[in-house]
């Protein structure tokens, strides 16, 4: 035992509990410990520090009545207290803390959300497909539950009930809160190391690496349907044009508003927050697709929205998984196929591979994302230019009548 500490016994303490006195007592354990006790007898526990040094004035922190904090409880408090001291920090205002934690733990929705809140709405731009996401597979389940109580296998009763229908969407949800709860654990939020151990195998599956390539016929397919402007909603159609020229994501136009578009300039840039990478995207508009862009803009410039509206990613995604069908091609492709087709296409044109991967918004590989800042505009046009005309070449040599004959022209797509 340290000298000076621990002075008290229980003993002596329960024979002064309920005693009647003239005066109010105080009474050291040593370390900063003391108890008060009142005339009436009421006994209290608390711990003298200062902070500031010898100079400074006291401060006292009240700790509880005893008996209902015990003596070896409240000495675990004192010596707790001094570890806050020889740190740096409060007490008191370190208990506080504590004892809001240990009064009402964070649940598995408020750190999800705490996540969303605090790094998702900044830095993702899918997050209303996570919130989405988690109400539907997490929060039912195990989002009222404490934190600190979720363990391993009950997280894994949600992954696995998901795993049965959409196992790469399991995959993709436990990525999810697998980084969420890292991000409170590193910021000190909430601390939990359910999923640490588990791997993206362990809950589903991996995304298969897809490598569709639309073929010459099915791009000038696609772009006689574009331009025809009749077989297809227009919402839909405007939304096709725009992911076909510049080879962006389809949230990339979703999302899109006016303010990202300079037509004095005739610049798109898209904001990081819309981006998946992050940060911003430029790209110049091709010539022969301005035009088609001035008419959008008076037509939904009202809305503030390049497309007019803001549908669902998922009604997208579903509606893109389809077209395929619509166009009466054999082998399936997806709007994200796009992307791939517009880069192939392009490398196979002769365009330098870093002003199609600067389209395409992918980071610049190595040192030349650190040193090589150029946005490569002049070069960015003459390739969407060109790409334009490439895709007006292939709408011409398409011998197919692109998707309606006489008896399906009153049918039009959706």
């Amino acid at each position: 035992m340290a000298q000076g500490l621990n002075k008290l016994t229980d003993r002596k303490l329960r024979s002064l509990l309920g005693g009647s006195s003239d005066k109010e007592v105080k009474l050291s354990d040593g370390g900063g410990l003391m108890v008060r006790i009142t005339k009436t007898g009421a006994i209290s526990w608390f711990f003298r520090y200062r902070i500031g040094g010898r100079d400074s004035e006291p401060t006292r922190l009240t700790l509880g009545k005893y008996p209902d904090v015990t003596i070896k409880q409240a000495r675990g408090l004192r010596d707790q207290c001094r570890a806050w001291l020889a740190e740096g920090k409060d007490p008191k205002h370190q208990l506080q803390l504590t004892r809001s934690e240990t009064l009402k733990p964070v649940t598995v929705r408020e750190a999800l959300e705490y996540w969303i809140k605090e790094y998702a709405e900044d830095n993702r731009a899918n997050v209303g497909r996570h919130k989405v996401q988690l109400e539907k597979h997490i929060y039912p389940y195990i989002g009222q539950m404490a934190l600190s109580d979720c363990e391993t296998r009950y997280w894994l009763e949600c992954f696995d009930r998901m795993k049965r229908k959409t196992p790469v969407a399991a995959g993709y949800v436990f990525q999810m809160c697998k980084q969420a709860l890292k991000f409170c654990r590193v910021r000190r939020y909430a601390i939990s190391n359910a999923l640490e151990d588990l791997a993206i195998p362990d809950v589903g599956k991996k995304q298969a690496k897809k490598d569709r390539v639309l073929t010459d016929k099915e791009v000038g397919d696609l772009w006689n349907a574009i331009t025809s402007g009749e077989h297809l909603m227009p919402y839909y159609t405007n939304l096709l044009k725009i992911v076909a020229v510049f080879g962006c994501r389809t949230q990339e136009a979703r999302l899109s508003e006016w303010r990202e578009w300079d037509m004095e300039e005739w610049i798109w840039t898209v904001p990081k927050e819309h981006s998946k990478g992050g940060e911003k995207i430029v790209r110049p508009v091709p010539d022969d697709m301005r035009p088609f862009i001035e008419k959008l803009h008076d037509e939904t410039k009202s809305s503030g929205y390049l497309l007019g509206t803001v549908k669902k990613s998922e009604a997208v995604s579903q509606w893109g998984r389809s077209i395929y069908k619509k166009l009466e091609h054999s082998e399936p492709w997806t709007l994200h196929d796009l992307r791939r087709t517009l880069a192939t296409h392009m490398n196979n044109m002769g365009i330098a591979p870093h002003v199609v991967e600067q389209l395409l918004g992918h980071s610049m590989p190595g040192v030349m994302a650190i040193y090589n800042r150029s946005l490569y505009l002049p070069e960015k046009l003459d390739a969407l230019n060109k790409w334009y005309d490439h895709l007006e070449l292939l709408a011409n040599n398409s011998s197919k009548d692109y998707i309606v004959t006489p008896i399906k022209k009153a049918h039009k797509l959706s």
